[in-house]
């Protein structure tokens, strides 16, 4: 719960992108790093939370991309590219908060992090702090929605 916690702690200083937050924790539950959407502030695709901590952990622990042992914990189901992400770099566990039935690839769409044609399988736990998770959500696009002009 903590992890997640941190992970809504990052979320909160999104600015202009979605608000999700991911942490990277050491086997020992050491945080290694943690990161929030930057899609729109870097113009990059790929600018997810999750990525970026991935990115950022994987400089500082393992051999350079493997996260063995390690946990991502993030407030949003992974999508299809983050989920394979933390299969290719051997996240142990994944922890997430809010549930993404649009986009969701850990379960709601398909499951990607458990299929068992792929290299590498995490346990997975989601929902945690899901209510707080999803609030972050529901108000960021609440007021997107109400600065449209038109």
């Amino acid at each position: 719960m903590a992890a997640v916690q941190a992970a809504i702690d990052a979320a909160r200083g999104a600015g202009d992108d979605v608000p999700i937050g991911a942490v990277v924790l050491a086997p020992d539950g050491t945080p290694l790093a943690s990161a929030r959407n930057a899609r729109e502030e870097l113009g990059d695709p790929t600018a997810h939370a999750e990525i970026l901590a991935l990115r950022a952990a994987s400089k500082i622990y393992g051999d350079g991309w493997r996260l063995e042992g390690c946990t991502l914990a993030v407030t949003l189901e992974p999508c299809t590219m983050c989920a394979g992400a933390l299969v290719m770099a051997r996240v142990a566990k994944l922890v997430f908060g809010a549930w993404e039935p649009k986009t969701g690839a850990v379960g709601s769409l398909w499951d990607v992090v458990r299929d068992r044609r792929l290299s590498h399988r995490a346990e997975v736990v989601g929902g945690v702090l899901e209510a707080e998770c999803a609030a972050l959500l529901e108000d960021f696009f609440h007021g997107q929605r109400g600065n449209r002009t038109g």
